[in-house]
């Protein structure tokens, strides 16, 4: 009897072990180098609901997530499994962290235990014919071309960024940005082939290979000297022949994805040479036409004619002013309306751009418009140009005749001035004038309002003092609307963003940050979210508002790899100012 209570308590217990909920993190190596990929895979052994993966922190997100499920029945027995995969790419040596996920089965929320791995410097790829990330990597390539690495400062120059692929691997899904360059101290433009990728074929390293123009940026440099062209870094899906075989002998294609960077450009921009420079140089570089020109030159007096200044050609365009018309002072002009009709290619602007002045002649007379120079370096023949536009005149045939007119028309001869019986008309000769009668400033309204007025603001005076005393007193509020006013201060840029959830995270990110920078005295380099925790803790910051900072953070974080609605944007918002609120109130 005792043997058969022992066996059912023996099945009894297998059963239960088997129905046990399993959740488990697997990583696919647990010491890796910085420039390799670590592969986590959260596996259960039964179907759940609201998965949470980790922050990651320490890690980019380069792949994933992806599912897969497998359901097999094995001797009657059902065989469960469901797993979400993640590739990520280290951004730190040392040891890192990945913390617990979440999901939620039958009701109960499951937990996995953290895993740490080391993060080692590079290591050397294995030249591994048969590795498919040593082949993908072999295999596929991105590439910055600049089409001129030196020119003049304010000198268009573009970058095409090629992805070259070869024959023995394949790309069949979308690639992702992950890293796009700023082009500092440059005025950029890119020119996007994202829906229209035509295939090239082509060398590289003089083997051949297929290649797709990613995009173009036009670049004019803005600063002399080495400027660094940051690198386009993109996660790509690649095709490669694995070592496993079909049921026909065939290799199984096997897809591995892969972060490929165009690498840094370094740029040498001249600056432009003073050898030659005329007065009046305003920064156009480029090959320009110059003219100026009127809608009519015989007009008369108080009515308007258009005069335009006009620069057309190649070159940087939007980026100088053009010279400025100098008239008589009997003529009166308006400012000047700018206009651009510019377009952007592969070869850098080209187009015109216009002033057009609209002037009002006030008098009758012959006035010139003397010549107009322009002057404009260009960079095919380092020399510069100065474009001289046509004097002409403008007539006046009617209206009234001032002194300057006369004695200009008249070659300096003295002659009697001719003057408009309307010139006058404005003085009116009966004015009706009647006598005002004196009054006395003593004893009048005015005086006694005058000598009372002060007495009867003393009350007022001594209520708002006291009003200042006692908002002075008040610590807590002063220190409340203080912590408001700053987090407002820090967190003006991600408001005007608030429209543009990408832009708003960058935005509040970067609040954060300088607000750490001015409370805590720690540069971003040591802003790690442990260190962070501490150190507000010993300010004695409470717990609870130490969290939502840290989730704030991560926020941030995770808005660069899923889009945010405006709704979560708003709600984000709203709690970082009340969490910088508390912090200013909090901390020692």
């Amino acid at each position: 009897m005792k043997h058969l209570i022992f066996l059912i308590l023996v099945v009894f217990g297998t059963g239960l072990a088997t129905a046990q909920v399993q959740f488990d993190a697997k990583v696919s190596k647990k010491r890796l180098g910085i420039n390799e990929r670590l592969r986590v895979d959260f596996e259960m052994n039964q179907d759940g609901d609201n998965f949470r993966p980790p922050s990651f922190d320490g890690f980019r997100v380069v792949g994933g997530p992806n599912q897969s499920i497998s359901n097999s029945w094995i001797n009657g027995k059902r065989s469960f499994s469901k797993t979400y995969s993640y590739f990520l790419a280290p951004q730190t040596r040392g040891k890192i962290t990945i913390a617990q996920a979440t999901i939620e089965i039958e009701g109960e929320t499951y937990k996995t235990l953290p895993v740490e791995v080391e993060v080692t410097a590079a290591v050397d790829v294995p030249k591994d014919g048969n590795n498919a990330d040593y082949v993908a990597s072999e295999n596929v390539h991105l590439v910055a071309e600049v089409s001129k690495a030196n020119p003049y400062l304010n000198e268009a120059i573009t970058v095409t960024y090629k992805l070259y692929v070869s024959h023995d691997v394949s790309i069949t899904s979308q690639w992702r940005e992950i890293d796009t360059p700023k082009y500092a101290d440059f005025w950029s433009q890119n020119i996007d082939n994202q829906n229209n990728f035509k295939v090239y074929e082509g060398k590289y390293n003089g083997q051949d290979y297929r290649y797709v123009v990613l995009r173009t940026t036009v670049l004019y440099p803005q600063k002399t000297g080495e400027l660094e062209i940051e690198p386009l870094t993109l996660d790509i899906p690649i095709d490669v022949q694995g070592n496993r075989r079909d049921i026909f002998g065939r290799r199984v294609m096997e897809r591995v994805n892969k972060t490929i960077s165009a690498g840094k450009r370094t740029i040498n921009v001249k600056p432009l040479p003073l050898e030659g420079k005329p007065d009046g140089f305003n920064g156009a570089v480029g090959d320009f036409t110059f003219d100026v020109n009127t809608n009519k030159t015989q007009l008369n007096a108080n009515e308007s004619l258009q005069l335009d200044v006009k620069v057309s050609g190649k070159g940087n365009l939007k980026l100088f002013t053009l010279p400025t018309v100098k008239l008589p002072n009997t003529i009166e002009v308006y400012e000047p309306e700018h206009s651009e009709s510019v377009s952007t290619t592969i070869g850098g602007m080209s187009g015109s751009i216009t002033d057009s002045y609209t002037v009002v002649p006030q008098f009758k007379g012959t006035y010139p418009v003397n010549p107009i120079t322009f002057s404009f370096f260009d960079p095919k023949t380092e020399k510069y140009r100065t474009i001289t536009s046509k004097e002409f005149t403008i007539e006046v045939e009617n209206g009234p005749i001032s002194s300057a007119t006369a004695n200009t028309n008249s070659n300096d001869a003295k002659k009697q001035v001719v003057l408009s019986k309307d010139n006058f008309k404005y003085i009116k000769l009966d004015a009706n004038l009647k006598p005002i009668a004196e009054e006395s400033f003593f004893k009048s309204p005015l005086f006694w309002s005058l000598l009372g007025g002060p007495f009867l603001l003393i009350p007022l005076f001594i209520l708002a003092g006291k009003k200042r005393k006692e908002r002075l007193n008040d610590v807590e509020g002063n220190k409340l609307r203080r912590a408001n006013k700053l987090a407002k201060k820090y967190l003006s840029e991600a408001k005007r963003n608030i429209q543009n959830p990408t832009a708003f995270y960058e935005s509040l990110e970067r609040a954060l940050h300088n607000y750490l920078k001015a409370k805590l005295n720690i540069e971003t380099s040591e802003m790690e979210k442990g260190l962070i925790s501490k150190m507000l803790l010993e300010r004695n910051v409470e717990a609870p508002t130490v969290e939502s900072f840290i989730s704030l953070l991560k926020s941030c974080e995770f808005a660069r790899y899923a889009s945010s609605s405006t709704a979560s944007v708003q709600q984000d918002y709203s709690k970082a100012v009340e969490v910088i609120s508390n912090i200013d109130k909090q901390i020692d």
